[in-house]
């Protein structure tokens, strides 16, 4: 098997813990070369995990890119707004390019990328990873089997988990649209992909309401401080106050935003990142639920609903067809298919990985390693062009969002704010 070399944009969660690892356990077929990580110690740990020379670590990809190309491909995870330009530029040297989701914030970025990868003559494949998955991959081919008939409806629940939501989309990276993108396409790209993927058919049309409804100033505690270590006299009733989150048990997520992972370096970490910010007293602005409609072209239609409140992380799915309906839960790693002619209902277990993502993250590393060995021109499984029919769903139901719920055509949309 012929190894393909990388560069890593990126080193972060994602970069790091997510697609990297891929080369540690298969390193018959892929090696890292070259890094660029803006923060010390993150870079320090990858290079060292990897062993990648001194002069091939970088402190921002600019400085990366700017030498001759160096490896296959590169695996661009940087923050959301960071996306566009290193793509574009890795794009140019000749670089298959692996790029984290979503594509960018702005719709004129994300079809002026998928353009320039056609131009150049390389995959750019989005890691919309759900795609991946054992669930949602035997699910796509009980449907175009025929076993459900034609979708006539599907309704999709994303149960993000209150913890989930309060570490990264109120304290984390993702709190603010004005610095990372709105949460429709921050957490819920995925969903879109998803829909637009098991429907099989552009969508058209698309409504959506949603609000920031509770993690805001005027829901916070009487006397709560600005951070939770500075005495918070809701300590024992609030559900969000941070020491409860991150110590203990709750240090694995503590990871997420220290290297230091220590009782000390935890705390440090507390009163120092917006990690250890109240909850109701942060820089957030994105919802923290949200409902979206949408039409396709056949006139089968689809309901999701984002909720920041809920117990589990998961995602809930019917999809209801002339001869049959399916009921899942992601969580579960399992779904039923119910035959209306014969009344039988079939349960069907998927293998549930242990890896990121259900085996999401693993299963587009592979796949896209597999598709760089034997490209041959062509679109990848999640392309850019894949992804900018889905992102552009995402885009449609914010800009409805915005407005009152107005519906939004999203040909009308596409023509009126990009420009091609």
């Amino acid at each position: 098997m012929q190894k393909v070399t990388a560069i890593l944009l990126g080193a972060g969660n994602r970069g790091a813990q997510a697609y990297a690892p891929y080369a540690l356990n298969y390193p018959h077929e892929l090696d890292i070369v070259a890094v660029a990580e803006p923060d010390q110690d993150r870079r320090a740990a990858f290079i060292a995990a990897h062993r990648i020379p001194q002069e091939h670590a970088h402190a921002d990809w600019e400085e990366l890119l700017a030498q001759p190309k160096q490896a296959d491909i590169a695996i661009i995870c940087t923050q959301d707004q960071m996306h566009y330009e290193p793509t574009l530029k890795a794009l140019e040297l000749g670089y298959h390019v692996l790029l984290e989701k979503p594509m960018s914030p702005s719709p004129e970025e994300c079809v002026e990328m998928e353009r320039m990868a056609k131009k150049h003559n390389r995959l750019l494949t989005i890691c919309h990873v759900l795609r991946y998955t054992a669930f949602w991959t035997a699910m796509k081919r009980v449907i175009d089997e025929g076993k459900i008939g034609q979708i006539v409806s599907i309704q999709l629940n994303e149960n993000v988990g209150n913890m989930h939501m309060a570490h990264s989309f109120v304290r984390g990276n993702w709190n603010n649209s004005d610095t990372s993108s709105p949460m429709i396409l921050a957490k819920s790209c995925h969903d879109m992909d998803i829909l637009s993927y098991i429907m099989g058919e552009p969508c058209e049309r698309v409504s959506s309401f949603g609000s920031l409804m509770h993690f805001n100033e005027e829901n916070a505690p009487e006397g709560a401080p600005a951070r939770c270590l500075d005495g918070c006299p809701a300590e024992a009733s609030c559900q969000y106050y941070a020491p409860k989150y991150y110590l203990g048990t709750g240090k694995n997520w503590a990871a997420k935003f220290t290297t230091d992972t220590s009782l000390e370096g935890i705390l440090e970490a507390l009163r120092t990142t917006p990690y250890g910010k109240c909850v109701y007293r942060s820089d957030n602005n994105v919802v923290d639920h949200q409902v979206v409609n949408m039409e396709f072209v056949s006139g089968a239609t689809a309901m999701f609903s984002m909720c920041g409140f809920t117990r589990d992380n998961t995602r809930i799915v019917q999809v209801m067809g002339t001869k049959g309906e399916i009921r899942g839960n992601m969580e579960e790693h399992t779904f039923t298919v119910h035959d209306f002619v014969t009344n039988e209902q079939n349960a069907i277990h998927v293998h549930a990985s242990e890896e990121g993502h259900s085996g999401g993250d693993v299963g587009i590393v592979r796949s896209f390693l597999r598709e760089v060995r034997a490209y041959a021109g062509g679109e990848s499984e999640s392309s850019a062009a894949a992804s900018v029919r889905s992102h552009l769903m995402a885009f449609a139901a914010e800009e409805s969002r915005l407005n009152g719920g107005k519906p939004v055509e999203i040909e009308q949309f596409y023509k009126t704010l990009v420009k091609v």
